[in-house]
């Protein structure tokens, strides 16, 4: 008989589990709950909506997450092939038309003969059944959801804050001030510059510390994660802090000068027509009204027009150390797989990570086989070893890095290091997935 898996959420994580499980023999039905009902952060019925950024981060595979990415491709990876054909210049990043983007992952999974899509919300985890569940409802998880996996793990959630940046209409801005250009001219110069001398970021950092932010309500908790630090934050840390983080302004010279400005406003294109720019690095928790005040002071931006302002929300994961399995079941509950944020992971490829893990392991697990895990020397495992193997006690959600993967067995110059790691674990992985049969699900199309 054909399995079917219950997937709960239709997220980057959701939608790449429906589609493993669906493109390797098994039955999906996949639960979303727009449009009858929206989180705080997300505004489209389609299914993958990307909310915090466009960007997928770097796509060079001998950076942490170009690996990942690399590893999921190998594997048939639904969120990745769609991706890589809705992208739009970003350097070196795969950056992609939101848009376009979240309207083909839609039309792929909606269209799969395997795939149920119900628009419902669910409440409470079913009760163990015949085949496994896996949820994979975001990091904004319902209430009620929550509180029921609250009960089934025994554990309580941990909680912290994610910002996102605003995205500016392009036509809005002032091409005399702002200009084209890539850091160190590595590339064809996908993003805009905004510059800044000394006295205009004076201005701005002082506005900026100034401005009205959006309180915290009584039952939150200020948990930032470290690489989605709100704006706000970074510059209560020292008046620089900005200039060394994502107003630096090194590589970046201002045409009009041929020097490099005192800080400098970065903007990543939105979508395939350019007509939308986001604010590299401005996540913000202002008010809507100081955002527009505030960031109008920016050189450029002072008749800027906001296609989507800055927001901030909670997310929610569990201490996966104390609750996974490396093959992402939950100890006392081994029908239920965790994918996405709320397995403990952060970032857009991470999720849809653990997203493409759990549908390949809740089809295994309900064809009567064991979980795969990911050998260590890869960057999949390497995440698996982060959730479940880190002291609970220090355990926070992270991306994928070079910091998660084993010790090299001898000293190794750093610019070779990114180039080992690559190929130690792509041809681990090419090695896993013959031993274990493991061949990749098919394209959307195909």
């Amino acid at each position: 008989m054909t399995p079917e898996i219950t997937i709960i959420g239709g997220g980057l994580a959701g939608c790449e589990a429906a589609w493993q499980v669906a493109s390797r023999g098994g039955r999906v039905r996949l639960y979303e709950m727009k449009p009858d009902r929206y989180s705080p952060a997300h505004e489209s019925p389609m299914l993958a909506e990307l909310v915090c950024s466009n960007s997928l981060r770097a796509a060079d595979v001998h950076s942490a997450v170009g690996l990942l990415k690399e590893e999921m491709r190998k594997l048939g990876s639904l969120i990745l092939a769609v991706a890589d054909h809705t992208q739009v210049p970003a350097g070196r990043a795969l950056a992609v038309d939101r848009t376009l983007f979240a309207d083909a992952v839609t039309q792929a999974v909606e269209a799969h003969p395997a795939i149920t899509v119900v628009r419902q919300e669910v409440t409470e985890l079913p009760a163990p059944g015949p085949y496994p569940v896996i949820l994979a409802s975001g990091p904004l998880t319902s209430p009620p959801l929550a509180a029921s996996l609250a009960q089934i793990t025994g554990e309580e959630h941990l909680a912290f804050y994610d910002a996102i940046a605003p995205i500016v209409h392009t036509d809005s801005l002032d091409r005399a001030i702002v200009y084209q250009a890539s850091r160190y001219d590595d590339g064809p110069g996908d993003y805009l510059n905004c510059p800044m001398n000394r006295e205009q970021y004076l201005a701005f950092t002082d506005a900026l510390a100034a401005g009205d932010k959006v309180p915290l309500k009584e039952f939150e908790e200020q948990k930032y994660f470290e690489g989605c630090l709100p704006i706000e934050v970074m510059l209560a840390r020292g008046i620089d802090t900005l200039r060394f983080g994502p107003m630096k302004p090194v590589g970046l010279p201002d045409p009009r000068t041929g020097r490099d400005p005192y800080a400098v406003v970065q903007l990543r294109m939105e979508n395939q027509e350019g007509q939308t720019y986001n604010m590299v690095g401005f996540q913000t928790k202002l008010t809507y009204g100081a955002q527009k005040t505030v960031f109008r002071l920016i050189p450029g931006m002072e008749h800027a027009e906001f296609a989507r302002l800055g927001s901030i929300h909670r997310n929610t994961f569990v201490c996966a150390p104390k609750v996974l399995l490396p093959s992402l079941q939950l100890k006392n509950r081994p029908d239920l797989l965790l994918a996405g944020q709320i397995s403990g992971v952060e970032g857009y490829v991470e999720s849809t990570a653990m997203g493409l893990l759990a549908g390949i392991n809740a089809l295994r697990l309900g064809q009567g086989q064991e979980g795969l895990v990911l050998p260590p020397d890869t960057a999949l495992g390497a995440l698996l070893i982060h959730l479940t193997q880190t002291d609970p006690k220090h355990f926070q959600p992270s991306n994928i890095n070079f910091g998660l993967f084993p010790l090299f067995a001898k000293k190794m110059p750093k610019k070779q290091r990114g180039q080992y790691r690559a190929e130690t674990a792509l041809a681990s992985l090419d090695r896993f997935c013959r031993e274990h049969d493991l061949s990749p699900a098919p394209a959307p199309g195909a």
